[in-house]
């Protein structure tokens, strides 16, 4: 718990200084590494409340970071999509980020961090079936 609480500690810290929300955050960067998402998906992807996820789409929108945009093969239904603005923005800050996160996983090496990522996949699937 300790580790993780010290690493997270470390991420917030990042992104803070980029005036983001850990929210904001993450809604940026799934948008930015995975493309359009519709609210509900992205709201199921992040474990955010779909109030909350509206709030948060809604406050990036005035900011002018991303847009609502119909979809295509739905017309009832919007996707989120990053806004030329949004991509400069993350173009710039998210090779930070990655450098941060590599600095505080620095200590192990690449198999390592391959063999925790399995287990805690495993162990996050069994937890939730508990």
């Amino acid at each position: 718990m300790k580790a993780s609480k010290v690493v997270f500690d470390n991420v917030r810290k990042d992104v803070d200084r980029y005036e983001i929300s850990p929210e904001h955050f993450m809604v940026l960067e799934l948008l930015y590494s995975k493309g359009p998402h519709p609210v509900q998906k992205i709201s199921e992807t992040l474990s955010i409340p779909s109030g909350s996820i509206t709030y948060v789409v809604n406050k990036l929108e005035k900011r002018g970071l991303v847009e609502r945009q119909v979809n295509p093969t739905d017309r009832r239904a919007y996707h989120v999509v990053l806004t030329d603005q949004g991509t400069i923005l993350f173009d710039e800050i998210f090779p930070q980020h990655v450098a941060t996160i590599s600095a505080n996983l620095a200590s192990v090496s690449n198999e390592e961090k391959e063999q925790l990522l399995l287990l805690l996949k495993k162990i996050g699937i069994s937890a939730q079936d508990l």
